[in-house]
């Protein structure tokens, strides 16, 4: 019976594995003859061991073969998602690139909102674009670029389009909006600068609030080095609170 077993090949195993734990779990060697009991025992032990080390060199390469396995899902997973956030970066570069044709400062200034609201989604930062407050009566008494959150800090987000540097009239009216609002932070993004008024009124404002200014010029430098945009905030932010620099330039400063 057992040379037709192992005559079966691969399709016995089964059978084979089912003979060899009944034989290793065996109790009851009362029913042999006393001069065969303990060689049945020493035989059965031998088995048992052999049955062991080949478990134990079994589970050795299952486990082996799992962790090898575990690493290539885990890679493929990698490369998946940087190929994900490769593209989307593709994406956002090309849209921010078209807006440079766009002769509309209106129609710029509202597109350049949605490229960068979601140049912070792609990196995982809460976002809330822009919004209107009313009052009663239904008239709109706030109009707020956008507001986003980061490391459970809360920050206003103003971003300006034009041709001129950003003077400290547009600056003011923002950090009023800041200050109306406990424990928020000021995020101002400019794609022409700002003038050295409205950079001096940021840094007066750093003993109340967290300014941040930033240039649209190194939002490209993100996008085209495919950098973390979360990374270059919390910079600007250390620097904005320990050096008392609101405006610090990626590539320039740090």
């Amino acid at each position: 019976m057992l040379s037709q077993i192992n005559e079966q090949g691969d399709t016995g195993l089964g059978v084979r594995r089912e003979l060899l734990k009944r034989a290793i779990e065996f109790e009851d060697f009362s029913t042999l003859w006393p001069d065969d009991r303990l060689p049945a025992q020493g035989l059965q032990a031998n088995v048992r061991s052999l049955v062991n080390v080949k478990d134990a060199f079994t589970r050795m390469n299952q486990a082996h073969d799992d962790e090898r396995a575990a690493r290539l899902a885990a890679r493929t997973a990698e490369a998946t998602r940087l190929a994900r956030r490769h593209a989307k970066f593709v994406t956002l570069r090309d849209r921010l690139a078209a807006l440079f044709n766009e002769a509309d400062p209106r129609k710029r200034g509202i597109a350049v909102e949605d490229v960068l609201n979601d140049v912070f989604k792609a990196e995982g930062i809460l976002v809330r674009e822009s919004f209107a407050l009313r009052n009663e009566e239904g008239q709109v008494t706030e109009q707020i670029d956008g507001a986003l959150e980061l490391d459970g800090a809360q920050y206003l987000v103003e971003i300006k389009w034009w041709g001129e540097p950003v003077e400290i009239n547009a600056m003011s009216r923002h950090l009023v909006r800041v200050y109306g609002r406990s424990e928020v932070r000021a995020l101002f993004i400019s794609a022409s600068g700002f003038t050295a008024p409205a950079i001096k009124e940021s840094e007066r404002a750093l003993s109340q609030r967290v300014i941040v200014l930033g240039e649209l010029r190194e939002l490209i430098v993100l996008l085209e080095q495919e950098s973390d945009v979360a990374s270059w905030l919390r910079e600007k932010v250390r620097i904005a609170q320990i050096d008392r620099r609101p405006l610090a330039i990626l590539g320039a400063d740090f």
